[in-house]
């Protein structure tokens, strides 16, 4: 979910005949939101595991590529619980083995943000990330440029240094006493 950006309904949607994997570029094809398809390049290391897991459950044979690729113990199309429980289960391992790196809440929607995310901080166009997302509008993917630009923000404040001390926060006019005297004059 994280390396394709995909939603939970996507992934639980996908079939053996959505991946192209004989040959580079190496391939995914979503059905999203308002059944319409979109291709999502896949990296190398997805394509090894994708590859092995194919190969372990038989199902880049014919009469098994319209079978789901991701299916539970009885063979049927995951649920969206089914690939939270799977979420899960994973992040607690994860936790278990360095519970500073895992956020406190890990949901299958914030895989899809931090994919998003992370292309943002990359430097990829926006316009890309709105095609791997499967976004619609442009509008919606500048919600993440918005985002990284509050989170730069505040990274910024964290980091701040003052450099400027209290006592240099008078006005140089309050500390110049010939000034006030002479400013004094003109009262009486």
């Amino acid at each position: 979910m994280y390396d394709t950006g995909a939603r939970v309904q996507e992934i639980i949607d996908l079939t053996p005949e959505s991946i192209y994997i004989a040959s580079t570029p190496y391939t995914i094809r979503l059905l999203g939101k308002g059944q319409k398809y979109r291709i999502v390049p896949l990296m190398e290391e997805q394509v090894t595991f994708l590859k092995q897991y194919i190969e372990e459950n038989r199902l880049g044979e014919e009469c098994r590529l319209k079978h789901p690729l991701f299916f539970n113990s009885r063979g049927e199309k995951l649920t969206r619980a089914g690939v939270a429980f799977i979420l899960k289960t994973y992040v607690e391992m994860a936790k278990a083995l360095n519970p500073d790196l895992i956020p406190e809440s890990v949901s299958c929607h914030s895989l899809r943000h931090s994919k998003a995310m992370h292309l943002l901080q990359a430097g990829v166009n926006l316009v890309y990330i709105r095609d791997i997302l499967g976004h619609a509008s442009i509008q919606t993917t500048e919600i993440y440029a918005r985002a990284d630009s509050k989170q730069k923000r505040e990274a910024l404040e964290k980091a701040y240094i003052n450099l400027v001390t209290e006592t240099d926060k008078t006005p140089m006019w309050e500390r110049n006493q010939n000034l006030l005297d002479w400013l004094m004059d003109f009262r009486k």
